[in-house]
């Protein structure tokens, strides 16, 4: 039951839960004690909105910074990465393969703010050997969601 009611509630967290028992089959008791006790092992980590900041009309720039490292002795990547995520500007880190060890999801106002969070506090770091910034430009899919305008087909069809 746990597996089927995270693959609902990640697609869509705010479906009512008397909804949600009825497509599961169970009682919405069942339910609801199910998403306390994952909520409590840390399964379900939070509830999210997602916005779509460019119809809004806030200015918000988004980054991934790729961030190689040295791993510190005894801890490997964690302690940098945990002094990483600790700054409010960071959304997410990831430990990655291939050519960088980190991937850092950030935003700010400005470009110049972005640049600025990489340059004073990023790159200061001691375990930092080096940063690639990529600015997001558009967001076509986020979080199974797609944020891009569907185009309309608008050829006529002909029947022959």
């Amino acid at each position: 039951m746990r597996e089927k009611i995270l693959t609902f509630i990640e697609k869509n967290s705010r479906i009512d839960l008397k909804e949600l028992a009825i497509v599961l089959g169970v009682e919405e008791v069942a339910v609801m004690n199910e998403l306390e006790q994952m909520e409590k092992e840390n399964i379900i980590c939070g509830y999210h909105t997602l916005i779509n900041w460019d119809k809004a009309g806030v200015e918000k720039v988004s980054a991934l910074i790729e961030v190689r490292v040295t791993p510190q002795r005894g801890m490997g990547f964690d302690k940098v990465a945990e002094r990483i995520y600790n700054y409010p500007e960071v959304n997410a880190v990831y430990l990655i393969s291939g050519s960088f060890d980190l991937l850092v999801s950030l935003e700010g106002k400005t470009l110049r703010d972005v640049s600025q969070f990489v340059s004073d506090k990023l790159s200061t770091l001691e375990s930092v050997l080096s940063t690639q910034t990529n600015f997001i430009l558009k967001k076509y899919k986020d979080h199974g969601t797609v944020m891009a305008e569907q185009t309309k087909d608008e050829r006529i069809q002909m029947i022959p």
